[in-house]
């Protein structure tokens, strides 16, 4: 499975979730079985942004295009979710996946200037870590700092699916979240592969179907 076929399965599990939260009665059947098709998504996008930084070029341009989309989203965001141009309390999943990738790539840093001495990696990584953590907590951040430790934890244990396993049971809040697991079973299908190359129609669909799904909500 390459790359554009994890991107596809990501979105549209969540667009699903999306939807059942937009338009569905909360606690229904059919909002629950959105809801839950919905927790594949993140471990698939921090899955693919884990393997983004070990094959990207430049981090630093994936990095500023990374917070060039959370800004542009955010409007769209709080629009779809919360109704209003500017909500403070809940950011989106952008601001997330850019503190998360910000961490690794410190964290990477620390292990190559410091390779001879694990003690004062594992220090300097566990304060990078805590750290940015606590900025994505205050920020309030989409998933906050379990979001941020999702990602680290992918990046510490690529290729090990029992310790990915227990990492998305230990960083789920609740039962619900806990259904992301079940996204290790498309991810282990993974080749390597690039696919389809259409990197820029990912970036844009966030901010794009939640303007849509605001629209849509005011015209029904």
């Amino acid at each position: 499975m390459s790359t554009f076929a994890l991107k596809l399965i990501a979105i549209i599990s969540m667009l699903i979730d999306h939807v059942s939260y937009v338009f569905l009665r909360e606690y229904s059947l059919l909002y629950a079985g959105g809801r839950l098709i919905g927790r594949l998504a993140l471990p698939i996008f921090v899955f693919l942004l884990v393997e983004g930084f070990f094959h990207t070029r430049n981090i630093k341009k994936y990095l500023i295009r990374l917070g060039i989309f959370a800004l542009i989203s955010e409007i769209p965001f709080d629009l779809a979710f919360y109704n209003t141009y500017f909500y403070f309390g809940h950011q989106n999943i952008f601001f997330t996946l850019f503190i998360g990738l910000l961490s690794i790539y410190l964290i990477n840093m620390v292990e190559k200037r410091y390779k001879n001495n694990m003690l004062i990696v594992n220090l300097l990584n566990a304060g990078i870590t805590i750290a940015l953590s606590i900025v994505a907590a205050i920020l309030r951040t989409d998933y906050r700092f379990m979001g941020v430790l999702l990602i680290v934890a992918f990046y510490l244990f690529r290729g090990s699916k029992p310790l990915l396993i227990i990492s998305l049971i230990i960083l789920s809040p609740n039962v619900v979240q806990a259904f992301s697991v079940l996204s290790l079973i498309p991810i282990s299908f993974y080749n390597g592969k690039k696919g389809k190359d259409i990197k820029y129609f990912f970036y844009a669909f966030y901010p794009a179907h939640l303007l849509i799904l605001y629209l849509l909500n005011l015209i029904i």
